[in-house]
């Protein structure tokens, strides 16, 4: 391991859980900043895509600071980038909100759609099943349990880029349904929960995500 603290830019575009997610990620050890500057957000070592409310809106803010485009090109140079609840629904083909689909940054296959629950938003603490080698939830309890509030979710794994090898990791959480809960697809990685409020737990994965950056 060693000492250096990553770069980390939380991107601004008009919604999310700024200040929280910056001060969690420097609890964790970093240097967090926000930023609407796109060059900030390409020259940093890691990238975090924050979300709250609607897909179409979040898109809407997303397009307007060419944070879709901050996105492709940090995969295509292989930059971590890390989405937290919609800003991880962002990076699927589509959103489908009350009937009205929204295109979405399209980092992967599939459309974010309403859960079929009895009780919605899905609000409060659950568990993640813990895909095999996940490098965001290592030395992290299986049993330990994330803060989630949202009400529509992506539900079905999105398949390998080329080769089997590729496979993303995808960890599932339970409410009503199955959903994905969490992806890790080389330098993109995202959770629907919130790893800033998530406590402990959620500390331990910032850490881990910290790692991925060094």
């Amino acid at each position: 391991m060693t000492s250096h603290r990553p770069s980390v830019v939380v991107l601004d575009y008009g919604s999310g859980n700024l200040r929280s997610a910056q001060r969690a990620l420097q609890r964790a050890g970093t240097n967090a900043e926000i930023s609407a500057d796109a060059d900030a957000a390409l020259r940093a070592d890691g990238l975090v895509v924050p979300g709250v409310g609607a897909f179409a809106a979040c898109m809407s803010g997303l397009r307007a600071a060419g944070g879709d485009q901050v996105i492709a090109k940090r995969l295509a140079a292989s930059r971590p980038v890390l989405g937290i609840c919609v800003g991880m629904q962002i990076l699927f083909a589509a959103g489908d909100e009350h009937g009205v689909k929204t295109e979405g940054v399209g980092c992967w296959p599939g459309v974010v759609q309403k859960l079929t629950a009895p009780v919605l938003p899905h609000m409060g603490w659950n568990v993640v099943s813990r895909p095999p080698a996940s490098r965001l939830l290592a030395g992290i309890d299986p049993n330990a349990m994330f803060y989630f509030v949202h009400s529509y979710a992506a539900r079905q794994a999105p398949p390998a880029r080329q080769l089997p090898a590729d496979q993303p990791l995808t960890g599932w959480t339970t409410h009503g349904e199955a959903f994905i809960a969490l992806i890790e697809d080389g330098p993109l990685m995202a959770t629907q929960f919130h790893p800033e409020k998530s406590s402990d737990a959620g500390a331990a994965l910032l850490a881990n995500w910290l790692e991925v950056l060094r």
